[in-house]
């Protein structure tokens, strides 16, 4: 199969998902609902144009970025993650109204549908304007072999901002601001800057000239980076005075600092390989900023101290955050160890997608080193 052919069959799968999700919906609603054929008419168009709208959004905004796109994909993949909490909430009606029916009881289809459905709406809306509060989480960290001279000092972690078409270098701009306010010795950017979606990279990393630390400022690609040619993105964030870590190590007033991308980290031969390359001295403490969490018995195994992560977001809402923490277990979020290496996974400071986020929060975390 040709890559051409792979993608619209690709396409193909999604929008039928898609349709029938909508399709699924608008049937729910419809059943014994008082609504006469003009309404009805109205309705099954809307649910039909609504049902392409995000595919659409999407395939424009990989090829075009204007004020008019990026409207239409911020209102289509707000609509995506509302769509995605009334799904659950029609077969939720339609398991509640088969309950009341075994239990005998006289159950009003159409109230429970409602109800339902108005808390989908409102669930989308919390989750909404949750993804705007960005959290500052604070993380005290003790290493082995720390340098004397980073006892005390502070180190930031920002991670998947996903800059594009529905946040740019405003929010950026914002989160440099509270980055700031801190003071961190060290910054660490772990991956996914940008969506992946047309956008100028160049203007929407002029913010990260203000990001500035004593002891650097770090970049990793992740894999929205990495959908393509990584390099104009790269070249961004250089050109801003972010360091780009590319399997490579940098001493920071004694203490190790690696940085590994998404397409270097996998699989387990290669970014062994990668870690052996770079030389990590295990007698020294060591950070590795790599964007996934996939491997780290691997990076353990070659003598990390703290690996900091980014990429799942922990599923941003339902049931994205159930499956997001059956793949990735214990290091989903948050702080874990693995043998002698600790492991930071942020939930990330942006969002991929719908931006909702219901069961997780965005965040920028400060590790104190002790």
């Amino acid at each position: 199969m040709s890559k051409r052919a792979g993608i619209i069959a690709f396409v193909s799968v999604i929008q039928s998902i898609l349709f029938l999700t909508h399709f699924f919906i608008y049937k729910t609603w419809m059943f014994a609902a008082a609504a006469n054929e003009t309404s009805a008419l109205w309705l099954k168009v809307t649910a039909g144009v609504l049902s392409v709208s995000f595919l659409a959004a999407s395939l424009l905004a990989f090829r075009h970025t204007n004020p008019t796109i990026r409207t239409f994909y911020r209102i289509a993949a707000v609509w995506l993650g509302i769509v995605s909490f009334l799904f659950f909430a029609a077969g939720a009606s339609w398991v509640i109204f088969g309950v009341a029916r075994l239990a005998g009881v006289d159950a009003n289809f159409h109230v429970i549908v409602e109800a339902l459905y108005a808390a989908a709406v409102l669930s989308g809306i919390a989750g909404l304007l949750n993804a705007g509060w960005t959290r500052i989480r604070r993380i005290t960290v003790r290493l082995e072999n720390l340098p004397e001279t980073w006892r005390g000092r502070t180190a930031a972690l920002v991670s998947d901002l996903h800059l594009g078409h529905v946040r740019n270098g405003g929010f950026l701009r914002r989160i440099v601001k509270k980055v700031m306010r801190e003071n961190p010795d060290a910054v660490f950017l772990a991956g996914d800057l940008y969506d992946g979606t047309a956008i100028d990279a160049a203007k929407a990393a002029e913010p990260l000239r203000d990001l500035r630390a004593p002891h650097g400022t770090y970049f990793v690609a992740g894999n929205h980076e990495q959908f393509g040619d990584d390099s104009r993105y790269l070249q961004a964030v250089s050109n801003a005075g972010v360091r780009v870590l590319h399997n490579e190590k940098v001493d920071a007033d004694q203490l190790q600092i690696v940085g590994v991308p998404y397409n270097h980290a996998a699989p387990d031969e290669h970014f062994q390989r990668v870690l052996r390359q770079i030389g990590v001295d295990r007698n020294r403490a060591s950070i590795l900023l790599t964007h996934a969490p996939d491997r780290p018995h691997i990076a353990e195994k070659e003598g990390i101290s703290l690996q900091v992560s980014g990429h799942t977001h922990v599923g941003q809402f339902f049931p994205w955050t159930w499956m997001a923490r059956r793949i990735y277990r214990q290091f989903v979020y948050g702080l874990s160890r693995i043998g002698k290496m600790l492991v930071y996974t942020s939930s990330g400071a942006g969002t991929w997608g719908p931006p909702l986020r219901l069961g997780s929060s965005p965040e920028i975390v400060f590790f104190q080193f002790e």
